[in-house]
């Protein structure tokens, strides 16, 4: 089965591929050649997953998926949310918004957080949305080199490490992701 992942996130992509079983034949934007800006203008994580999936189907006619990943801070009422890659402005820069929530939090004792991630599949002229949540904490100063965005200032609820500090299969196997994607295989897998 050939599925497009709607992304242009090579980090992603990489993260995903290792997830799919073998019968699944992934192909990115670009092996569609698709250089096309999409733009995510939806207020929600789902919101934005849908647009980019209809996008891919609706002007490549591929079966296709995207996701759309947002971390969420329960002192800070659920940012930075859908605006999470943004969050220090733009250009998007991850290192800009880790300083920038590190410096929203800073006399903050509670850094309770959670990734969500909403991933969108169009399959066979079907729309399905899948859910993954990793529950942690944002931690007061980067630790690990691994991963990428919030990854070296995330450690997930029950570990002592950061994202960034563990293996991709160690994140994979509990992350927002592994768990959304997790979902999206087992439906394929009785499609």
């Amino acid at each position: 089965m050939k599925l497009v992942f709607a992304t242009n996130n090579l980090n992603k992509l990489k993260e995903v591929q290792e997830m799919l079983p073998k019968s699944i034949e992934l192909l990115s934007l670009k092996d569609i050649n698709c250089f096309d800006e999409i733009d995510e203008t939806a207020t929600t994580l789902e919101g934005n997953a849908k647009l980019k999936a209809d996008y891919i189907t609706n002007k490549f006619g591929f079966n296709c998926f995207a996701d759309d990943t947002g971390l969420e801070v329960e002192s800070l009422n659920g940012k930075p949310g859908v605006y999470s890659a943004r969050f220090a402005g733009e250009p998007a820069n991850s290192e800009k918004n880790m300083q920038k929530l590190l410096a929203s939090l800073e006399y903050i004792t509670n850094k309770k957080a959670q990734f969500r991630t909403a991933i969108a599949l169009n399959i066979d002229d079907k729309k399905f949305i899948f859910e993954g949540i990793c529950i942690g904490e944002i931690l007061t100063r980067k630790q690990g080199e691994k991963g990428f965005g919030y990854d070296p200032i995330f450690k997930p609820e029950g570990y002592n490490q950061s994202f960034a500090e563990m293996t991709s299969e160690e994140k994979n196997s509990i992350s927002h992701r592994g768990v959304a994607i997790q979902k999206l295989v087992a439906f394929l897998n009785d499609y």
